[in-house]
């Protein structure tokens, strides 16, 4: 399927956004805003699609490693959902574009030990930036491996070229900057959640922190 023509993509509607109208959909402790705020971990990386390159590998029958072309190449999808971040904003009707992790883990064919999903990102601390969620979050039939939003590339400090995008939980449980994909048997908590987040980070619950 051409990646350049819109119509052809499917679209998935997040149930979340089903939930009714905007204070519905606004979880407890949040407040909305038509920005988009910036926040991160030390500096943004600066990085060229033409060097990108998401590692996938782990407990899975096949593993693999996809360039900017052949990721590409993948079955394309936009996503409408909500994002919410753990610092109380939210962001209601994005239109995320680009591979569903379903395509990804059909690619790779998880083996029966893959309860969880590690991801990892090319950013601070030294390029070893991780969060981690059990294989039915990430899923999710709204989840992503997110290279657009609202028809424009994501930017650096969005987490271009590809970041992944996990509606239903906090936002930061998406890695930006994305270079590896490892399904594993045990979980292994990443860099927020060592340093106190919730090792779940649903919004609805209010699962900020993990004391």
């Amino acid at each position: 399927m051409s990646t350049a023509d819109a119509s052809a993509r499917p679209t998935i509607i997040s149930s979340d956004t089903q939930r009714g109208d905007r204070e519905a959909r606004t979880p407890p402790g949040q407040t909305l805003t038509a920005k988009w705020p910036v926040l991160h971990f030390g500096e943004v990386p600066r990085i060229d699609r033409s060097t990108w390159r998401l590692r996938i590998d782990g407990c899975c029958e096949q593993p693999l490693e996809l360039d900017w072309e052949q990721f590409m190449q993948l079955p394309q999808v936009d996503v409408h959902c909500d994002i919410h971040c753990v610092t109380r904003w939210s962001r209601l009707d994005n239109r995320f574009t680009g591979v569903s992790t379903q395509a990804i883990i059909d690619l790779v064919r998880p083996t029966p030990e893959a309860r969880f999903v590690v991801q990892h990102a090319d950013s601070d601390p030294d390029g070893s930036w991780t969060t981690n969620v059990p294989m039915d979050q990430f899923a999710g039939d709204d989840c992503l491996l997110a290279r657009a939003h609202d028809d424009e590339p994501l930017s650096p400090d969005h987490g271009g070229p590809v970041r992944v995008v996990i509606p239903r939980l906090y936002f930061w449980k998406g890695a930006k900057w994305l270079s590896r994909i490892e399904f594993t048997e045990a979980d292994r908590p990443g860099f927020w959640e060592v340093n106190g987040y919730h090792n779940d980070g649903d919004p609805w619950r209010e699962e900020r922190f993990g004391w």
